[in-house]
């Protein structure tokens, strides 16, 4: 069976309603990304950064996934599909896609202040000041803020390297450790870009670039793979 790899990011997201600070002015929802999405905004202002995540996991329990999420778990039926988002909403989980790696960490998760290894599952409830873990610690997002280590992106370019078909979604391919993701891919692999505002790639062998939303471009990417196998 032969292997996917799915890379998304922000776009595809987008199209559900979930928006995205690089869209426009770098505001996320009228806030400074410094304020509530680094290191240096959670130790100045705790209350302010657990406030926009409690509003951004109620805004989740608000949206579905699009024709995008719902078409890449039709992959399944004849590919080994991995996921590996960049984006913190579960749309590709509740689309029914099996197999997901969360670059960024995840919205309806939350870790220990102190010890990145005590992670617990909240849905869509709201955490407040004094909200503690076992050991004692003030639970914060399990988020990866700007200027801390992605975990998962050695992980990440392991699946890429085995990829025969990779498909990178709704992503600007500016933002790194991600977007180096694309030149861990074999030279045998097929790659498709989707994203109405894709850059050039000439430099890419065996790339196809489908300048379209995520929402028409995947599904009929999908398409065209299970009509050829």
């Amino acid at each position: 069976m032969k292997k996917i790899v799915v890379l998304t990011g922000a776009g595809i997201s987008a199209e559900s309603g979930i928006k995205t600070f690089r869209d426009s002015d770098g505001l996320w929802e009228n806030h400074s990304i410094v304020e509530v999405a680094t290191p240096e905004g959670w130790r100045r202002n705790p209350e302010l950064v657990l406030k926009f995540y409690n509003e951004r996991r109620k805004q989740l329990s608000e949206v579905v996934p699009n024709e995008a999420h719902k078409a890449l778990q039709y992959l399944e039926k004849r590919f080994d599909v991995q996921i590996i988002t960049q984006n913190v909403d579960n749309l590709h989980e509740q689309a029914g896609s099996s197999n997901i790696l969360h670059l960024h960490g995840l919205l309806t998760q939350v870790r220990s202040s102190t010890d990145d290894f005590l992670v617990y599952d909240i849905g869509n409830k709201a955490i407040e000041i004094g909200d503690v873990c076992e050991k004692g610690s003030q639970l914060r997002p399990h988020i990866v803020w700007f200027g801390e280590q992605v975990p998962n992106i050695e992980i990440a370019a392991k699946m890429v390297e085995k990829a025969d078909i990779l498909i990178i979604i709704g992503t600007s391919l500016v933002v790194y450790p991600a977007a180096g993701l694309l030149h861990f891919a074999p030279k045998y692999c097929r790659k498709f870009l989707i994203d109405p505002n894709a850059p050039t790639m000439s430099h890419i062998e065996h790339i196809t670039i489908i300048k379209e939303k995520a929402g028409t471009g995947v599904p009929k990417l999908v398409e065209q793979l299970l009509n050829e196998n």
